[in-house]
């Protein structure tokens, strides 16, 4: 798999991540199965937070032979200091490692959560401070709102940012087109979620019943490969250096299988139409609400 440098880390990447996820409610022998594979696919990036429910523990087994050859990343949602020390240090134990090259304050959405993280005894100080003792290598956040992933970017210069690069999105609200601007003048490290969402789930029965019940959106259905590619080209082209796919090993195994063809053959006027048809047909089924909106 082809590898690019994470912005300004430093760090040569594979363009698609193992996010945790694909690990969760698994067996111990299954997620050992697809770590091994993702490894054998040539991923060298893999993420986690201790809100994916049993993931962390069973990627600290599973990614144990790979440690030193791979980044691990972690998250917290915690916005103050003490709190998020303790779930680092159950992050670290989980996960059988002694740092993480990037440590994310994780799902930033609220005007409250920007001030409390960087207010006095907010999660930032330990960051900051667990950054100059080598803990942790590098710092990032992620969010789903934009305005949000924006004010930390003014406070911090961050290594990575998270956050959803999706063709409809970007088609129908713009989403994504600040960030992508900003890693271009400031040098961070984008990596792009929701790249093969369609749209929102109908409700919980079509999720419980299709392939991917631990995606949060539904993907794009699996045989339709021109279209999956028309999307992970498209979120390329906003600039991410790499992608996590929706929590599914189908998904998963798809995109890292085809991710060097969608970056050897970039975004074209094919790709455009084919992506402009779909957007009429699911524009009305977005799976977030124009961020302007819900930034408060």
């Amino acid at each position: 798999m082809q590898k690019t440098m994470l912005g300004k880390t430093g760090y040569g990447v594979s363009r698609v991540t193992y996010g945790a996820i694909v690990s969760t409610d698994e067996t111990q022998a299954d997620s050992d199965r697809y770590v091994a594979q993702a490894v054998d696919l040539g991923v060298n990036y893999f993420d986690v937070a201790p809100s994916y429910g049993d993931a962390e523990i069973k990627l600290g087994i599973s990614l144990a032979p790979y440690r030193k050859q791979v980044y691990l990343a972690c998250k917290t949602m915690e916005r103050r200091k003490d709190a998020a020390q303790k779930e680092l240090e159950q992050s670290l134990k989980n996960l059988k490692t002694d740092w993480f090259d990037n440590f994310q304050l994780h799902a930033v959405t609220t005007r409250e959560d920007v001030e409390t993280a960087f207010g006095p005894g907010g999660t930032m100080e330990l960051l900051r401070d667990l950054k100059e003792q080598g803990m942790i290598r590098r710092i990032g956040i992620t969010a789903h709102s934009e305005q949000a992933a924006l004010e930390c970017l003014k406070r911090y210069p961050f290594d990575t940012v998270m956050f959803p690069l999706n063709w409809m999105l970007h088609m129908g609200q713009g989403m994504g087109s600040d960030l992508k601007n900003a890693a271009e003048e400031q040098g961070f490290g984008l990596i792009g979620i929701k790249s093969i969402i369609l749209r929102a789930w109908k409700d919980e029965a079509e999720r419980r019943a299709s392939i991917w019940p631990k995606s949060w959106c539904r993907p794009i259905g699996q045989k339709d490969k021109a279209f999956r590619l028309a999307a992970m080209k498209y979120t390329l082209s906003l600039g991410a250096h790499t992608l996590i796919p929706p929590g599914n090993w189908e998904s998963f195994h798809f995109m890292a299988e085809h991710i060097d063809e969608a970056a050897k053959n970039p975004l074209n006027d094919e790709d455009i139409k084919l992506l402009n048809e779909k957007c009429q047909a699911v524009q009305d089924q977005p799976f977030f609400a124009h961020d302007r909106v819900r930034w408060h």
